[in-house]
């Protein structure tokens, strides 16, 4: 594989983060659980690009709202405001992460299970509008 072993835990790092996210949305917006979800996506996500392009990807000017929101959503949910913190920091997530969901997207469909339930061609439209992939109308 052409990750690092740093990159490689991020990556496990950066997905336990997003687990325990899903789990504290599940819980019903439990304070710990998205606490920890946060820190573990960020610190996934530092070792998965480095230091330096996280300062860079965060600081950049057209993503300055969605770094605010993503920040300010983390700051709510450690002080305790889980849902009011939760809508914010997902509102900064799609301005930060909106540009990767038709990567994601593609990827997904590449993998053996999930691949052709995203591919049906009842399912896959909506995917396609929802990741913002333009399909041709041919």
């Amino acid at each position: 594989m052409w990750l690092t072993d740093i990159q490689k835990i991020g990556v496990g790092l950066t997905a336990a983060g997003c687990f325990f996210l899903l789990l504290g949305v599940l819980t019903l917006f439990d304070t710990a659980l998205l606490a920890f979800g946060n820190i573990l996506f960020l610190a996934g996500l530092v070792l998965v690009i480095g230091h330096q392009r996280t300062l860079y990807f965060f600081a950049r000017r057209q993503k300055i709202r969605g770094t605010i929101c993503f920040f300010l959503g983390i700051v709510l949910i450690l002080c305790r405001r889980p849902i009011t913190g939760f809508i914010i920091e997902f509102c900064g997530i799609m301005a930060l992460f909106g540009d990767f969901f038709s990567v994601i997207v593609s990827f997904l469909r590449s993998l053996p299970f999930i691949g052709p339930v995203l591919s049906s061609q009842y399912i896959a439209p909506t995917i396609d509008r929802l990741a913002g992939i333009r399909v041709l109308p041919i």
